[in-house]
């Protein structure tokens, strides 16, 4: 009688916990579940770290152009700090001492340090630190004693905005970049630095140039009031180019330009010519691609500035290139960087 009662009790009390585990346990497990599967699922990556080098004119036009547009192609931008050669001495400020002529330009004999030891003696690693792409910026002149073939000042009193403190830290961490195959993207002022760093001749104004081959100059390059950007078609050379793989196309339309400075010719350099334009029939370089690197690409022109028009909803912007056209060149900079580290890490 005893054992029937205990057996009804223990069942019971089965029963109970069987109830209860349906009731309260279930349900907790299944919303942990969910909750575990949700966190994976919004867990997002982190976006592409894009390393942009210092500039004296993080205000302008150009630079801020650059950061909206490395933003909208999905990337992190981030200014670097001035990378500084051990061969040259600084003030507090960090401008450079002792070594400048009355135009701001790098005197002869320190641009010949620069150029010989490149960035074997400077602050560049401690800059670069593990950022794995680079974009060099648009910007002002770049001092003609850093040419491969040294050049006197252009000798024109409206284009003196010199920095020589912004040309060797460029000229360094290009060198820098070039030497460990960093994916890297230039823009007008950066094409002209990548161009210079691998030994093509330069000329230091358009105007001057036709001048001299006795042509009247129409300014398609630059506003001769410097107050807009220009705009004109661009020819892609090379269907096995970095630059046709991005632009997709023949001639890309509408190109904004701000220049007066152009690459002369690239012979005897690993750069080749990708593309080019016509300024009253004078064929001006466009594009530049290091043919000895992964991905080391420079444009003449501002597809930045394209970019930023449409972001900024400015009334301009339909007289430049299309935006996904021009926020193309960011995202392939972005998908290289991904490809890279996909690869490093298989």
């Amino acid at each position: 009688m005893r054992g029937n009662v205990l057996n009804k009790e223990i069942k019971g009390s089965i029963y109970i916990v069987n109830k209860l585990t349906n009731i309260v346990l279930v349900p907790l497990l299944v919303l942990f579940f969910i909750s575990g599967c949700s966190f994976n699922d919004d867990k997002k990556v982190s976006p592409v770290k894009v390393a942009i080098a210092w500039s004296n004119q993080q205000d302008s036009y150009s630079f801020q152009s650059t950061l909206k547009a490395v933003k909208a192609a999905g990337g992190e931008p981030v200014v670097l700090d001035m990378v500084r050669s051990f061969d040259l001495s600084y003030d507090e400020s960090e401008h450079i001492i002792g070594s400048k002529d009355e135009h701001g330009i790098l005197t002869s004999e320190s641009a010949k340090l620069v150029k010989c030891n490149t960035f074997q003696n400077s602050n560049v690693t401690d800059v670069i630190k593990d950022y794995k792409c680079v974009i060099f910026p648009g910007g002002s002149d770049i001092c003609p004693t850093l040419y491969y073939n040294e050049q006197p000042w252009h000798g024109i009193d409206g284009d003196t905005t010199y920095s020589a403190e912004r040309d060797v830290s460029d000229y360094l961490l290009m060198s820098y970049c070039l030497e460990n195959d960093i994916p890297t993207f230039c823009i007008c002022r950066g094409m002209q630095l990548l161009s210079i760093v691998s030994g093509a001749d330069m000329i230091q104004d358009i105007g001057q140039y036709m001048d001299s081959q006795g042509i009247t100059y129409s300014n398609t390059h630059r506003d001769p009031n410097k107050k807009v950007f220009t705009s004109h078609d661009v020819n892609v050379l090379s269907h096995d180019s970095i630059l046709y793989s991005i632009a997709k196309e023949d001639v890309i339309s509408k190109v904004p330009s701000w220049h007066h400075q152009i690459v002369e010719n690239v012979n005897g350099t690993r750069l080749v010519v990708s593309a080019i334009s016509y300024a009253d029939g004078i064929p001006i370089i466009e594009g530049v691609e290091r043919s000895d690197k992964d991905y080391f690409i420079g444009v003449q022109f501002h597809p930045e500035v394209a970019v930023a028009m449409v972001v900024d909803n400015e009334q301009d912007a339909g007289n430049f290139m299309n935006y996904e056209a021009a926020l193309a060149y960011f995202k392939r900079l972005i998908q290289q960087t991904v490809a890279n580290k996909n690869v490093a890490g298989s």
